[in-house]
């Protein structure tokens, strides 16, 4: 199975450290230094001898892990990374340790790489210093291109990503609404800065006078909106839309989609909000069905036909019945599914296909400690 970390060494001290690390730190794998590792134990079994020279073995090492723990200076480091780097969306989290274990620095990819929350993690294990500069953790507040990754949030764009971030850093006017997904989004021990304002609604989000906004929505926001907000803003489409679908024997993938999309596009829905499809039981080997969600990476959840009869339908069917043992299939599924009392869209059949859609019902506990 491959490791998600690569921990380098290229010295005695360094070595014995990593290999410390890797005993403590699950998925790591440590890659010695051959001229200084013939004297180390290594008793996990985690270390890896490399002979090669260090400059030649760490751009091998960049697109194949998610994380790299390098044991030698900070200024070797950087020299040594900077030919590599492409993308903060796709560059792996580096840090670096020095080889006493003193200081642990997130040097790449701090936010979106992950490099401070492994930095925090392997601090913590080897007794050292986290050492971070990003700004948004300084102060103690929340990293606009992190909002809502632990849910699964997903930006509709990062173009004003770095307006926005250095407009939350620097004090700006900040409008902040959110009309869909989890709550709890602001991170343990954040606090929310005096200038962020959240609004209640998009009049007020456009009333409001800001430098930059953030709109976490599961719509698809109409141009009229969208050319309001201006180029200072990011929006984040929340899982929280779940589709009950229903179809004929063999109906195929692209009736499927077409179903989809359009039903999404006539209510100006984001397809980025999509959390899960839903169904019952007995269309569980159904081919379209699963290469639609292959395709877009939702998770199929299926229903019996006992659960699915727990839900008072309004226009029980009793051709459904004869076929699958349920007076309904996608209202009931995808009630079931998101926990919600009610449909955003009840049952529209297309074709060979039916269609239901529902908003997660997102618990209140889980706090509403962001207002």
């Amino acid at each position: 199975m491959a490791k998600r970390y690569a921990a380098v060494a290229i010295t005695v001290n360094g070595i014995r450290l990593a290999l410390k690390l890797g005993e403590r730190l699950a998925d790591t794998e440590v890659f010695c230094y051959a001229k200084y590792s013939e004297n180390v134990q290594d008793n996990a079994g985690i270390g890896r001898a490399f002979a090669e020279p260090v400059k030649a073995l760490l751009p091998k090492l960049f697109r194949q892990y998610e994380g790299l723990i390098l044991f030698f200076s900070l200024g070797a480091a950087v020299r040594l990374i900077a030919p590599l780097l492409e993308d903060k969306r796709t560059d792996p989290a580096v840090i670096v340790i020095d080889e006493r274990g003193e200081h642990v620095i997130s040097m790449l990819s701090g936010h979106l790489g992950g490099a401070n929350r492994l930095t925090r993690q392997v601090a913590q294990l080897l007794d050292s210093h986290p050492v971070i500069t990003t700004a948004s953790d300084v102060q103690g507040t929340f990293a606009v291109d992190l909002l809502g990754s632990e849910f699964g949030w997903r930006a509709e764009s990062f173009a004003a990503m770095k307006t926005v971030s250095a407009a939350l850093v620097n004090g700006e006017a900040v409008a902040f609404l959110q009309e869909s997904g989890e709550r709890g989004w602001l991170p343990p021990g954040a606090v929310l800065p005096e200038h962020v304002r959240l609004c209640g609604s998009m009049a007020e989000l456009q009333e409001a006078p800001f430098s930059a906004a953030v709109v976490v929505t599961d719509r698809q926001l109409p141009e009229p909106e969208a050319a309001a907000l201006g180029e200072r803003t990011v929006v984040y489409h929340p899982r929280s839309l779940v589709l009950g679908l229903g179809c004929n024997r063999g109906t195929p993938l692209e009736e499927l989609e077409a179903v989809v999309l359009g039903t999404l596009a006539e209510l100006g829905l984001s397809l980025l909000s999509v959390r899960n499809a839903a169904t019952a039981a007995v269309k569980g080997d159904e081919a379209g069905l699963l290469a639609l969600c292959a395709k877009y990476g939702w998770e199929l959840a299926l229903f019996s036909p006992e659960e699915l009869n727990t839900v008072a339908l309004e226009q029980p069917s009793e051709i459904v019945f004869k076929a699958t043992g349920a007076y309904g299939v996608c209202e009931p599924a995808a009630l079931l599914s998101s926990g919600a009392r009610d449909l955003v869209l009840k049952k529209k059949k297309s074709g060979n296909a039916t269609i239901a859609i529902a908003r997660v019902s997102f618990a209140e506990t889980e706090g509403n400690k962001n207002e």
